[in-house]
């Protein structure tokens, strides 16, 4: 929330005496309307140029992009042919270093590039807090958008046997992924069974599941588990059914209810041919509504972001790294910081913010805080777990 427009110059000057003498400079914002690093650009500011840089500064460009000679543009641009995948920052780097003399600004290659359609848009980090952040309420609107998961409640065939099938399901086209009848329900086995069908039909961009292994560890660090941390290094976002509230996969859940009607009550056991004849039927026989009587396989198509294997290691770009060892735990200022043993093997992106704290990331998803002076780990927490803590100690 911005400043209010009146008085914009007596709240900054009073919000920054304040800020002085708070031991809380995060409460003290939410005070205000603002955000922390609006907090601290302003604090800063003070600091460095008194109450007289408390009015807002010229938002006009030092430079810009149209004031570049034709030489100068079509050398960015030949530059970044040759890099397609570096970003402005390397490519001006590039620049200074075979061109020398003056560079143009930083903002100037973005300009140039972004004209050039040379750019992609980065993706950004989404800020919210642990379960919060994994319950958003996405809904697909094309496509890979989102997967569903699921096991179907297990039922026993003529034999006696146990037959519970993985179900994955494509939730903006309905098309039944694949409905498998595994040895077991391990990690390894559904893994398995996702690697085929990225290898098939591509990367979803987010999957959903509910709260339960192997998809979720309940002891697990905002409830990963070893599955979903190979989701998230894969560039997969997570999305979690809120518990008890089965209608956040409802789609998903209605089909189990054909399953049960039309499979279970058949007490069709492991036969791998007969689930695979009735997907087929569910896929390119059966119409659905919701796709205006359309079938699944008419509207679904393979996702563009192709399967390339597991990647050693997450990139982070420029952000500094620690590797989590086998118990979960990284170095960090000559100290042993525990975090996860669902993280191992994989590293944490580490990024300083102003007041003192360290950022740890996993991939996309912030998962919590280092204290530097504590040598210790805080993982971030939902505003539900603060609110009934808050209620608590009323």
């Amino acid at each position: 929330m911005p400043w209010k427009e009146t008085q914009k110059m007596d709240q900054r000057t009073e919000f920054v005496m304040k800020s002085m003498r708070t031991i809380n400079f995060r409460e003290l914002c939410r005070e205000y309307g603002i955000s922390a690093k609006t907090g601290y650009k302003w604090k800063q500011r003070f600091l460095e140029q008194g109450l007289g840089a408390m009015e807002d500064e010229s938002r006009r460009p030092h430079g810009h992009a149209s004031e570049l000679s034709e030489a100068v543009v079509c050398k960015i641009v030949q530059l970044k042919t040759g890099h397609p995948h570096w970003g402005a920052r390397k490519i001006r780097d590039l620049y200074e270093r075979k061109m020398g003399g003056e560079v143009p600004s930083e903002s100037s290659f973005k300009r140039v590039l972004e004209r050039a359609g040379l750019t992609e848009p980065r993706k950004k980090r989404r800020k919210r807090d642990s379960n919060d952040r994994l319950t958003t309420g996405r809904k697909a609107q094309s496509p890979n958008e989102v997967w569903t998961v699921d096991f179907k409640g297990w039922w026993k065939d003529r034999e006696g046997l146990r037959v519970e099938p993985l179900t994955v399901r494509d939730e903006y086209s309905r098309m039944l992924l694949d409905m498998r009848v595994l040895e077991n329900s391990r990690t390894e086995s559904v893994r398995a069974c996702f690697e085929r069908l990225f290898e098939r039909h591509g990367l979803p961009e987010a999957i959903r599941s509910d709260n339960g292994p192997p998809f979720a560890s309940v002891q697990g660090l905002l409830g990963l588990s070893r599955l979903s941390t190979w989701w998230l290094a894969l560039g997969i976002s997570l999305e979690r059914s809120r518990p008890g509230c089965p209608q956040d996969n409802g789609a998903h859940e209605r089909m189990h209810r054909d399953i049960r009607r039309e499979l279970q009550s058949a007490r069709i056991g492991r036969d791998q041919e007969a689930f695979d004849l009735w997907r087929n039927e569910y896929n390119h026989e059966r119409p659905h509504e919701g796709l205006e009587m359309k079938r699944p396989s008419e509207v679904y198509l393979n996702s563009k972001r192709q399967w390339t294997g597991t990647p050693d290691d997450i990139d982070y770009g420029n952000v500094a790294t620690r590797k989590v060892n086998k118990l979960g735990i990284i170095r960090f200022g000559g100290e042993s910081i525990m975090l996860s043993t669902t993280l191992a093997g994989w590293s944490v992106g580490l990024n300083p913010e102003p007041e003192g704290l360290i950022e740890v990331w996993f991939a996309e998803l912030l998962i919590g805080h280092i204290d530097p002076e504590k040598s210790s780990f805080h993982a971030v927490r939902s505003h539900r777990m603060e609110a009934g803590q808050a209620e608590m100690k009323v």
